[in-house]
C-alpha cells in the first residue's frame, strides 16, 4: 500500500512539471547567452548543467585574447587562452543542451515575454538573455600601447606579474593611480619601478593623490620609485618574450623603449597600465541596461575568475527565476498567477531565494 501510494505521488508530479512546461512560454531557446568567453562559457555550463536550453553566440572578441597565457585560474594556470575556450565548449557540449553560434549580435530586441537576437543569419529568440559581452581596455592613443598590450604590457599582476618579475618595470596611466600599482608590485614581485606620468603630474592628479595617501612620497622614496612626468610620443618594443623567455621558471623577457616628445627616450622590461575600461558591445545600450558603480554591489575587478563568477551567478538567477515563472502557471486564480509573474515580484522573489549578492549580480548584469 505503501508504495503503491509513492508511485501514485511521483505520476502526480511528473504530471505537474509536465503541466508546467506546457503552459510555459514556447521559445526556440531558454537562454541567449551573448560572449563566448570565460563569463558566457561559465554561464552555459550552468544552465546546461540544470537542462536548459541555450543558444550561446561567440563574435570572437575577447578582452583577454592578446594574452600569451591565462594565470591564477585554478586548474587552468598558465593555459593559453584559446584553448581554454576550446575544453570549455567540450566539457559544455558533453550535455547537449547549449548550441554555440559563432556569429555577432547585431542588434537585440524585448518584447512582453522574449528577447530576439539578431545576427548576420538570422533571428533567434528566448526568454531571458544574458550579456556577458564583457569589457573593453580603453587605452590612450599612444603609438605601439595596443600592440603590445597583454605582451609585455598588462593590466593586473596577478595576471602577468610573475613572468615579469625582478625586471625594470613601469607604471603607465593617471599618476594617482600609480601608487595602487606600486603597492601591488613592492617589494616581492619588483623593485625597480619607474611611472612614466605622460604629462599628468598636474595639480589635480596630486590631490588625489593626496587623498590615497598622504605619505605617498615617502613610501616613493623608501622603494625608490621614481616619476618620469615627460609626455610620451611613443612605445616601441625591441624584444618579444614571446621569443625569449625560460619556461622552466616561467620568465618572460620583453624590452621595450619609451620615446618622448622630447626626443629622448628610456628602457623598462614590461609595464602595468591604469587605465578604464568601458562595455565591450553595444547591445547593452540597445537593451538600455548598464553596469551599476561599486556603491551598487559592483566590486571592480575584470580578472578570469571574477568573469567565471559572474557568468554562473547570473545563469543561476535565470534558471531559478524561469522556475518561479513556470509553478506561477500553475493553480490559484488569474489574478494570483498575474501578480506572481509581475517583473517586479519575481525578481524580488528570486532574490530572496538566492541572497542579496546574487540580487546584486543581477542588477550589475541587468540581464531582464
Amino acid at each position: 500500500m505503501l508504495l503503491t501510494w509513492h508511485w501514485k505521488k511521483l505520476f502526480a508530479v511528473q504530471a505537474l512539471f509536465a503541466l508546467v512546461w506546457a503552459q510555459a512560454p514556447q521559445e526556440n531557446y531558454d537562454v541567449i547567452v551573448i560572449g563566448g568567453g570565460p563569463s558566457g562559457l561559465s554561464a552555459a555550463s550552468a544552465l546546461s548543467r540544470v537542462l536548459r536550453k541555450v543558444a550561446l553566440f561567440d563574435s570572437g572578441e575577447y578582452r583577454n585574447n592578446p594574452t600569451r597565457h591565462m594565470h591564477d585560474v585554478i586548474g587552468s594556470d598558465h593555459v593559453v587562452p584559446a584553448e581554454f575556450r576550446e575544453a570549455a565548449r567540450k566539457q559544455i557540449s558533453f550535455y547537449n543542451m547549449t548550441t554555440f553560434f559563432d556569429q555577432k549580435v547585431i542588434t537585440m530586441q524585448k518584447t512582453d515575454n522574449s528577447f530576439h537576437a539578431t545576427t548576420a543569419n538570422g533571428t533567434y529568440t528566448a526568454r531571458k538573455v544574458i550579456l556577458a559581452s564583457g569589457l573593453k581596455d580603453d587605452l590612450p592613443n599612444v603609438p605601439g600601447l595596443r600592440d603590445a598590450f597583454g605582451k609585455g604590457v598588462f593590466w593586473c599582476p596577478w595576471c602577468d606579474g610573475f613572468e615579469h618579475r625582478d625586471q625594470p618595470m613601469g607604471v603607465l596611466g593617471d599618476l594617482s593611480d600609480a601608487y595602487d600599482s606600486v603597492k601591488e608590485l613592492h617589494p616581492t614581485l619588483n623593485k625597480d619601478i619607474r611611472i612614466y606620468a605622460n604629462g599628468t603630474n598636474n595639480a589635480a592628479q596630486l590631490n588625489r593623490l593626496n587623498g590615497k595617501n598622504r605619505d605617498w612620497q615617502k613610501v616613493f622614496d623608501a622603494y625608490n620609485v621614481t616619476v618620469n612626468p615627460k609626455p610620451i610620443l611613443n612605445i616601441t618594443r625591441t624584444q618579444s618574450g614571446s621569443d625569449f623567455h625560460d619556461s622552466a621558471i616561467r620568465k618572460e623577457f620583453d624590452k621595450f623603449r619609451v620615446y618622448f616628445t622630447d626626443g629622448t627616450y628610456e628602457e623598462r622590461g614590461a609595464f602595468i597600465t591604469n587605465y578604464g575600461t568601458s562595455q565591450a558591445s553595444n547591445l547593452p545600450e540597445q537593451l538600455k541596461v548598464g553596469l551599476l558603480g561599486e556603491e551598487n554591489g559592483h566590486d571592480g575587478p575584470t580578472n578570469v575568475p571574477h568573469a567565471m563568477s559572474s557568468g554562473k551567478k547570473a545563469a543561476v538567477f535565470c534558471h531559478v527565476e524561469m522556475a518561479t515563472e513556470e509553478l506561477a502557471q500553475v493553480g490559484g486564480s488569474p489574478a494570483k498567477r498575474a501578480a506572481m509573474l509581475d517583473d517586479r515580484s519575481i525578481h524580488e522573489r528570486t532574490a530572496r531565494q538566492m541572497g542579496d549578492e546574487v540580487g546584486d549580480v543581477y542588477k550589475r548584469l541587468a540581464h531582464f
